[in-house]
């Protein structure tokens, strides 16, 4: 396996992982660092690649990196949903799940993560038998927040072209650094920079003065 500039640690996880699973590790490993504090990572079968893109918060690299390895050695999903494919349905979750609950030292912590991204996993993981009323506790609590509180917008980036970049496994405005995904994208690409966005932002009242 080619892995560049990866650590060692990551490098020693995706054979172990791997020869756990009784796959074959990927050809190449690409490790790229970004000065954000999350990770964002890529799997490509096609070329026999996985990449991650890691930020300062090593725990979320070694969690991207595990997700990652879950596509990996988990078979192709051929379901679909509203046209696209299920990536992260419960076949992912049933291999996923137990990789975080064996490499890392928190499941609560990693299921967390995981949610921040993919909400879907704490259906999946209470199908599985694990208790994850604490979490869904926690994003009732900030949908609430979010809801109730108080505030107003304004612009943050004002109207611009849009100009698309990639991101880790997403694809960005160059300009403002918002992620694209679905439709928005789709245009985006079509459009090229004759598609136009305004960057808003919402401060609390108290904060707007």
């Amino acid at each position: 396996m080619r892995s560049g500039s990866a650590p060692a640690w990551a490098r020693n996880l995706a054979v172990q992982v791997c020869t756990e699973a009784g796959v074959t590790p990927p050809e190449v490993l690409r490790w790229r660092r970004a000065a954000r504090e999350g990770a964002t990572g890529l799997t490509n079968p096609q070329l026999r690649s996985i990449a991650v893109t890691a930020g300062r918060d090593e725990a979320d690299a070694r969690h991207t990196l595990l997700h990652e390895l879950a596509h990996w050695i988990t078979p192709e999903v051929r379901r679909r949903r509203h046209g696209e494919a299920l990536h992260h349905g419960a076949a992912f979750y049933r291999t996923a799940i137990p990789l975080y609950q064996r490499h890392e030292p928190d499941l609560t912590a990693a299921l967390r993560r995981e949610a921040g991204h993919y909400p879907s996993v704490l259906r999946h993981a209470a199908a599985m038998g694990i208790d994850v009323e604490q979490l869904r506790q926690e994003r009732r609590e900030r949908r609430t927040a979010m809801s109730s509180g108080r505030g107003r917008w304004r612009v943050l980036v004002p109207e611009h072209p849009v100009v698309l970049v990639r991101d880790g496994r997403w694809y960005a405005c160059a300009t403002c650094g918002r992620r694209l995904v679905g439709r928005v994208l789709r245009r985006a690409a079509r459009r090229g920079a004759r598609d136009r966005h305004t960057l808003w932002t919402r401060e609390p009242l108290e904060a707007a003065g």
